[in-house]
């Protein structure tokens, strides 16, 4: 350890909203709307309200695939919630989502809207309403949701640990590194031992498993997330980075990772989507061309 700064807590801990950092102006420790703002509804059954952050990924790569399969029910509208400037507080959104938190889904094609909230619970909706990428078998069935639960327990302290503090943080933190880069490296010594002798999370099946974890550790694995590869000596972890480009080479993972996406290169930048050729229409290299 080489940081010797100290900073002894208060009594009572008290909000400074200007405490540096990235989203230290977006976060807060309420809950409840900040402003008044209704959420637009398309044409199709499904409204995905997200962007593209591996949680908001999961889900657009979930609808392209059960597209693919043919399952016309999944049609969406995927309308993006800039999170940077705070749309997750408006006031449609908290009714969907009272954490404030992308991705949130409402399924206009039940009988009364129902919303769905946190990216794991979205998947598993989607899986059991369309009758796909989850086994029916007991055992099968229960490996995949372990599985499913160990990435909303496990990325946490990819995202909110590690790369807050690698990469947001307004100062490096030794300590905050340290501990969380360790806890990222176990995760992907888990991955890759399991994956030794596997091709997918739960065997030769691609399952909501695989939909949930690659959104966050395949983007690790390919440098896309914190810029942090090569600190974290990723291409160490070879049954991980195999399965990432199997994962990654599927055409609805490609599709599913542009959605809600507003940055990197304009051609991977699909701002919304409410039509499957707006993949090829809408993209913002696409939109520039023809202004």
């Amino acid at each position: 350890m080489t940081d010797t700064s100290a900073y002894t807590p208060p009594k009572i801990w008290k909000w400074e909203s200007e405490n540096g950092g990235t989203f230290s102006k977006t976060n807060r420790p309420i809950a409840g709307p900040t402003h008044e703002k209704q959420l637009p509804v398309g044409k199709h059954p499904l409204q995905l309200y997200s962007m593209a952050t591996p949680n908001g990924v999961k889900v657009t790569i979930m609808l392209e695939e059960l597209l693919a399969l043919g399952h016309q029910g999944a049609e969406y509208d995927a309308h993006l919630i800039r999170i940077g400037d705070g749309e997750q507080f408006g006031s449609g959104f908290v009714d969907i989502n009272p954490n404030s938190k992308i991705p949130a889904l409402m399924d206009h094609s039940t009988p009364k809207p129902t919303r769905v909230f946190e990216s794991g619970a979205i998947l598993l909706y989607l899986a059991e309403k369309f009758g796909a990428f989850l086994s029916t078998d007991h055992a099968g069935r229960t490996e995949c949701l372990s599985w499913l639960f160990w990435q909303m327990g496990s990325a946490p302290y990819l995202g909110g640990g590690f790369g807050h503090f690698y990469a947001y943080a307004p100062t490096k933190i030794e300590y905050g590194i340290d501990r969380f880069a360790m806890e990222v490296k176990r995760q992907l010594d888990v991955l890759d031992r399991h994956l030794a002798d596997k091709r997918y999370m739960c065997g030769d099946a691609y399952t909501i498993a695989d939909i949930a974890i690659w959104p966050w550790y395949g983007a690790l694995m390919r440098n896309q997330l914190y810029d942090a590869a090569e600190f974290l000596d990723t291409a160490s972890y070879r049954n991980v980075s195999k399965w990432t480009e199997l994962v990654g080479a599927r055409t609805a993972v490609e599709r599913g990772r542009v959605v809600n996406r507003v940055w990197g290169p304009e051609q991977e930048q699909l701002h919304e989507r409410h039509n499957a050729s707006d993949f090829e229409t809408r993209t913002q290299d696409k939109l520039e061309a023809a202004e």
